[in-house]
C-alpha cells in the first residue's frame, strides 16, 4: 500500500527535526526520525501545477504539457492512478489537484473523496479527516495508493498579495515581539540574475519587523499541516496496515521564506526549487537516515512507487526508481537534476554547482552550492569557472534534446 502526501509550498528547511527551531513539527519529524529523508530534492519546476504534473507522472512539465498553473497533463500520459488501476490497485485522492482544477469531484485515474475546496486552514483538516475515515473503514481486498493532498502551507501567499491588511508596518501584537524569527542570512543577498529571473523575484513590500512577522506566520502554517499530517499518521497505525504501508511525504516546491528578498516561488534558488522527500513504512525502509549523496527530484515518485509494487514503470519514465537507495544498494546515479522555470528557464543541479540559463538572455548563473549554499554569488563571469560553465551548458543541451516535448494543454 501506499499514502502519498503531498504539501504545497514546504521549504526543505522549514521542518523542526532538520535543526529549525522557529516552529514545532513532531508528526513530520516522525517521519524523518522513523525514515529515509533525501536531502538533495528538487522539484521539477517551482510552480503548482507543473511540478504536480511530474510528481503524477514521472516525466518533466515540458513533457507533460503543464508548463504554467492550471492545466491538464496531456491526454496520452497516464498519471500515477491511472497506471496502478492496471495492475489492481485501489486508487483513491483527496485535496487540491490543480491539474487543472483545485479540487475536482471526478478524476481519470482516482476515485476521489471530495472535500468542497478553498484555503489551507479551510479545507485541510477535511482532507485528513476524510483520509483518516478511508484508511479505518476501507475493505481490504486489494491494495491501495491513497493521495492526501494539502493546501498548506500555500496560504502564506495570500499574506503577501495583501501584505498591507495582513503584515502591518507596525507589529499589532507585542506578545509575540520576540518570537519572531531572524532574517534568513541571504535575505539582502540579490545575485546578477537572467532579465526574467530578476523581474519575477524579489519582494520589496516589507520592512524588517514585516519580513520577520511573515516568518512567523509561515511557520504557524506550516505547523497546521503537521497536525494533519499526525491524523494520516495515526490513522495508518490504527488501521492495522502499518507494516505495509509505505508513507511518502513531499511538497510540489518551497517558499521564499525572505531568502533573496523573496517570497512565494516561480524561481529556481534553493529555496523555491528544493523540497522535502521523505519515505517511511518501518520494517521496509530504514529509519532516521539522511541521504545527502544523490540527487533526486518529483521525477523519482511514480518509478519508485510502481518498484515497490512490483510492477513496470510507465513508458519513458524520466526518473529513476529510489528504492535501490533506500535498501542501501550501492547503484549508478545521476550526475544531475533539471529544474524547469518561467517556460523558458532551465536549472542543471550537480554535485557542487546550480547552473542558471535562460533562453535569449545573454546573462547566466553559476553558484557553487557546496561553498555558497544561500547562492549569494553568480560566478558565471568570473575566468576560473569557464570550463565549469561550458560543461553545464553541453550538459543542458544534451538533457534538452533527450526530452519528449508535448504542446502545453489547455487549461
Amino acid at each position: 500500500n501506499f499514502l502519498f502526501i503531498v504539501c504545497d509550498q514546504l521549504s526543505i528547511d522549514a521542518i523542526s527535526a532538520y535543526g529549525n527551531s522557529n516552529l514545532y513539527t513532531p508528526n513530520i519529524d516522525r517521519l524523518v526520525t522513523g525514515g529515509v529523508s533525501f536531502m538533495e530534492s528538487y522539484s521539477t519546476n517551482p510552480v503548482c501545477s507543473p511540478a504536480r504534473s511530474s510528481l503524477f507522472t514521472g516525466k518533466m512539465p515540458s513533457e507533460t504539457g503543464v508548463v504554467t498553473n492550471n492545466r491538464a497533463i496531456h491526454p496520452d500520459i497516464p498519471d500515477m492512478g491511472q497506471w496502478l488501476r492496471q495492475f489492481s490497485y485501489e486508487t483513491v485522492y483527496c485535496g487540491k489537484w490543480h491539474l487543472p482544477l483545485g479540487y475536482p469531484v471526478k478524476m481519470r485515474g482516482f476515485e476521489t473523496i471530495p472535500v468542497g475546496g478553498g484555503q489551507g486552514d479551510v479545507v485541510d483538516h477535511l482532507v485528513s479527516r476524510q483520509c483518516e475515515s478511508y484508511l479505518l473503514n476501507r475493505q481490504a481486498d486489494k491494495p491501495f495508493l491513497l493521495v492526501a493532498s494539502f493546501m498548506q502551507p500555500h496560504d502564506i501567499c495570500y499574506w503577501a498579495i495583501h501584505n498591507r491588511k495582513l503584515v502591518p508596518k507596525d507589529l499589532r501584537f507585542e506578545v509575540i515581539a520576540d518570537k519572531l524569527p531572524p532574517l534568513p542570512l541571504n535575505h539582502n543577498a540579490r545575485p546578477v540574475a537572467p532579465e526574467q529571473l530578476e523581474k519575477n523575484s524579489g519582494y520589496y513590500g516589507f520592512n524588517e519587523i514585516q519580513w520577520r512577522y511573515y516568518l512567523y506566520i509561515y511557520y504557524r502554517q506550516v505547523e497546521m499541516l503537521d497536525a494533519e499530517v499526525g491524523r494520516l499518521l495515526d490513522a495508518i497505525e490504527s488501521s492495522g496496515c502499518a507494516d505495509n504501508t509505505i508513507v511518502i511525504f513531499t511538497s510540489d516546491h518551497g517558499e521564499g521564506a525572505g531568502k533573496h528578498m523573496n517570497v512565494q516561488k516561480w524561481y529556481p534558488y534553493e529555496e523555491a526549487a528544493k523540497v522535502p522527500l521523505i519515505f517511511y513504512c518501518p520494517g521496509i525502509v530504514p529509519s532516521g537516515t539522511r541521504d545527502y549523496s544523490h540527487l533526486v527530484s518529483g521525477l523519482d515518485i511514480v518509478p519508485s512507487v510502481c518498484d515497490f509494487a512490483g510492477v513496470k514503470s510507465p513508458e519513458n519514465c524520466s526518473g529513476h526508481s529510489l528504492k535501490p537507495l533506500l535498501e542501501g544498494r550501492n547503484v549508478p546515479w545521476r550526475e544531475f537534476v533539471p529544474v524547469e522555470t518561467h517556460v523558458i528557464g532551465r536549472t542543471i543541479r550537480t554535485a557542487d554547482f546550480k547552473y542558471v540559463k535562460y533562453k535569449d538572455d545573454p546573462v547566466e548563473q553559476l553558484f557553487d552550492i557546496r561553498n555558497d549554499p544561500g547562492e549569494t554569488k553568480n560566478l558565471y563571469q568570473k575566468p576560473e569557472y569557464m570550463d565549469i560553465i561550458q560543461e553545464h551548458r553541453k550538459i543542458l543541451t544534451s538533457w534538452e534534446k533527450s526530452l519528449i516535448r508535448r504542446k502545453p494543454t489547455k487549461s
